[in-house]
């Protein structure tokens, strides 16, 4: 042990005896390694002393040396943090939403088109006036909101393709001459009162692809033809048809009509109606007070179960009639309610019949597809009997010359019975 490393005392102590030795064993002349001397009393006192100091010094300086260390490796760990106390959790509360608003229509349209230079200083800029028809204003396609000021020249007016929300009276407060207008495949809600009333000459108006919910009222009593297919139409006001004399077509397919939108006297007046198109409705029942002078009904996908027995009766003009994809069974169609003299195109596709409707010798189209009929009887379906010498009259001689019998319960060959009976037939699809 070295001891620079002791404590004061003890290394004086220990310097002191071993001085003293080395001087002993230097003073001999030869060199001589010669025995230490006995220590006196005083002297192994001292020792004792000495190493009684130095074993209590030793333990000291460890301990100090000890508690160095550990103090040095406890300030160099990081203390440990406390652990955070956890936020309480707040219950969800639920709260409602806004409500949804209703999709609106855009209001951001692209600028409205304008027209090439014209001749005649009052043809509207959005608006196209040609030289060669002078009574024309061409104004479709053009991105039009409003509808311009019409001239008073103008006879035909076409506002097709547009974006246009309302008609005013306003643009057509000199128009009294128009024929035709055509405003179909725009975004219209309203058409004011008495906008086409002052237009007495007006024949033909389409309305057709808009946003309607029921029938513009004070329109024209001249008018001929009136289109109003594909909008939301669910009214028919009292009256709207009123004095429409001259009324030969009114279509009015892919509404929201049912049967009590429409009163008995709706069609009343139409003394001259010629087409009637009431398809894709939501009709239960044939419509009411039909005037004699129809010649084609159109009455596809609706929900017509049943039809009133003497309904076709009186009708000197009726050729055409449609009445598929209805509910028509056996039970609502009565026995003989299609044998109407002047009819040449029944349709009764996709309904509910198990069995063919009469009908008479100058019917020329029959669809009967996609039903539940099972069996045909030749001598049941004849309109005359297969012994009459008129199956020998090419006049007489029934004229179907098209039926369709696909999608029921049928399989060829057809009935010799039907062959012999309908020598006109040029197709028969089973």
């Amino acid at each position: 042990m070295c001891i620079a490393h002791l404590p004061l005392s003890l290394s004086l102590s220990l310097s002191l005896i071993f001085n003293s030795c080395k001087g002993k064993a230097n003073a001999s002349p030869r060199h001589e390694r010669q025995p230490c001397l006995p220590a006196s009393p005083a002297q192994v006192t001292a020792l004792k002393s000495a190493f009684m100091i130095m074993k209590a010094g030793v333990g000291l300086y460890s301990a100090l040396v000890l508690c160095l260390l550990i103090g040095a490796v406890f300030s160099q760990r990081p203390r440990p943090k406390k652990p955070l106390k956890p936020k309480p959790t707040k219950r969800p509360t639920f709260r409602p939403g806004p409500p949804q608003e209703e999709p609106q229509e855009p209001t951001d349209f692209p600028p409205p088109i304008l027209g090439p230079p014209s001749i005649f200083p009052d043809c509207p800029r959005e608006c196209f006036c040609p030289p060669s028809f002078p009574n024309a204003l061409y104004c479709e396609n053009r991105n039009l909101r409003v509808v311009p000021v019409i001239p008073s020249r103008v006879h035909y007016l076409y506002l097709q393709n547009n974006f246009i929300s309302e008609v005013t009276a306003e643009p057509f407060q000199n128009a009294t001459e128009l024929r035709w207008v055509n405003l179909a495949n725009n975004l219209i809600k309203k058409v004011q009162k008495q906008v086409f009333e002052k237009i007495p000459g007006l024949l033909f108006l389409y309305l057709e692809r808009n946003q309607l919910k029921e029938v513009p009222n004070d329109l024209p009593a001249g008018l001929e033809q009136l289109r109003l297919s594909h909008n939301q139409i669910s009214k028919i006001p009292s009256g709207a048809f009123r004095k429409m004399e001259h009324l030969a077509l009114l279509d009015l397919h892919h509404n929201k009509l049912s049967d009590s939108d429409m009163g008995k006297a709706t069609f009343k007046d139409l003394k001259n109606l010629v087409q009637l198109n009431l398809a894709h409705n939501i009709l239960k029942k044939m419509p009411a007070n039909i005037p004699n002078s129809i010649a084609q009904l159109f009455l596809d996908r609706n929900n017509i179960e049943d039809i009133p027995k003497d309904y076709f009766q009186g009708f000197f003009n009726l050729a055409f009639v449609r009445l598929n994809y209805n509910q028509l069974s056996d039970k609502g169609v009565p026995k003989a309610v299609f044998n109407v003299s002047t009819l040449l195109d029944l349709h009764l596709a996709h309904n509910q019949l198990t069995s063919v409707p009469l009908f008479n010798s100058q019917l020329e189209h029959l669809h009967l597809n996609h039903n539940s009929i099972e069996s045909i009887n030749g001598t049941q379906l004849c309109p005359v009997s297969l012994s009459s010498p008129s199956l020998h009259d090419e006049v007489l001689m029934p004229r179907l010359r098209y039926l369709r019998l696909d999608g029921n319960h049928l399989s060829p060959p057809v009935p010799l019975d039907v062959v012999m009976c309908f020598r006109h037939l040029r197709s028969i699809v089973i």
